[in-house]
């Protein structure tokens, strides 16, 4: 007779959450770095949500402190990663995202890219002569711009009409397509933009070489990290989480050794061996996260933290979670900056007092780091729009 599995209650879930996730004011991280490995790596689609998150979990929130782990001791790297989606991620496991996922997010931009170059009557030599003049133009400059490199290799100025006879018929650049794949293949990387923390006019650079690990390897160390920081969690949420298949899903979650647990909701989740346990409580706690933070980005399944009738308010048409108001692991609201910079909420559900004193104490902390900057998410959803206006 099978023996009962050990059960993770949606409350210890949450609990979890506060803690592991740097969200409780007693957890909070001391510096940018240790942000980042709270959610093993932080969304970065949009630029602001790499600091808006990164701020969220520090004791001491500064822009200037993310900037210094981005690009002074460049100990956060901004990458593609699983599923096309752009991150930034700790130095130190670059290595494992890249052979994990990107590699072969690689190989079919690659593919792509070939087929949008014929459309406009170019070939993979034409290609091969762009990017080794892209990468020598690169070496040479130490970094650059799009269009500063467009300056130096007149090939990358180059435009392609697409969806033609179609009502959005238009030329699309090849820089931004071709600067994306020497991205995918760890060729080159993202350097700090023009102007301000919300840009996304990046400079580019050579990337460093990276450690040798093998795909199979690399594929464990990240479902390894990934139990670390959202575990419990399905083989469900991970295979949407990765973008990986089926297999390769079961086979990462064997490599480590995943101990099943019985979840609330009758699922089946996933932990690390010696992490079935019961961790500490952390004080009542509330945080204001961003658009596509990687907190509520992390599961697929999410009705332990957020209900089903919230959504409609708080996520766009294409599923990409706009900003979140959080009390003791679930969410509650939605909240938005206004044009003077003033963080701006709304309840969506019945609050205590001590909610709605620690929620207007977040709100004023984020208040004041932004220091009069209004920040509109790239993907907007129906209350971030009512609430700025």
């Amino acid at each position: 007779m099978t023996s009962a599995l050990p059960r993770i209650s949606d409350d210890e879930r949450r609990a979890r959450l506060g803690i592991r996730h740097r969200l409780a004011p007693g957890a909070r991280a001391a510096n940018a770095e240790d942000a980042a490995r709270a959610v093993l790596l932080l969304h970065a689609t949009d630029p602001a949500t790499v600091y808006m998150s990164t701020c969220a979990r520090l004791a001491e929130p500064s822009s200037a402190e993310v900037e210094r782990a981005l690009y002074d001791d460049k100990s956060l790297v901004r990458m593609p990663g699983m599923r096309r989606t752009v991150y930034v991620v700790p130095r130190e496991i670059v290595h494992v995202v890249q052979r994990s996922s990107t590699d072969a997010v690689a190989i079919t931009q690659r593919r792509v890219m070939l087929q949008f170059l014929a459309s406009g009557g170019y070939d993979e030599a034409w290609l091969d002569e762009v990017e080794t003049a892209t990468v020598a133009a690169l070496t040479e400059l130490g970094e650059a711009t799009a269009m500063q490199l467009g300056e130096v290799v007149p090939q990358l100025r180059t435009q392609i009409r697409v969806a033609i006879g179609k009502p959005y018929e238009a030329n699309q650049g090849v820089s931004t397509r071709l600067l994306f794949t020497l991205s995918c293949e760890g060729r080159i990387v993202r350097a700090k933009p023009q102007g301000s923390w919300l840009s996304s006019r990046f400079r580019y650079t050579i990337a460093p070489p990276l450690p040798e690990i093998g795909r199979t390897e690399a594929k464990a160390e990240l479902v390894r990290g990934w139990l670390a920081a959202f575990g419990p969690g399905t083989s469900d949420d991970l295979k949407w989480w990765t973008g990986w298949t089926v297999a390769d899903t079961r086979h990462a979650l064997a490599a480590v050794r995943a101990v099943e647990v019985a979840l609330d909701n009758g699922s089946v989740g996933y932990v690390l061996p010696g992490d079935e346990e019961p961790g500490p409580t952390p004080e009542p706690w509330a945080a204001l996260l961003p658009a596509l933070d990687a907190t509520p980005m992390g599961w697929k399944e999410r009705d332990w933290y957020i209900t089903p009738d919230l959504r409609e308010r708080l996520f766009d048409r294409m599923g990409n979670i706009g900003p979140t108001v959080w009390w003791n692991g679930r969410v509650v609201g939605g909240w938005a900056t206004r044009a003077d910079g003033e963080v701006v909420w709304q309840a969506l559900v019945d609050l205590p007092p001590e909610a709605n004193k620690a929620i207007e104490a977040e709100a004023a902390r984020h208040t004041s780091w932004l220091a009069g900057m209004c920040v509109t998410p790239r993907f907007r959803v129906p209350l971030e729009r009512e609430l700025s206006g």
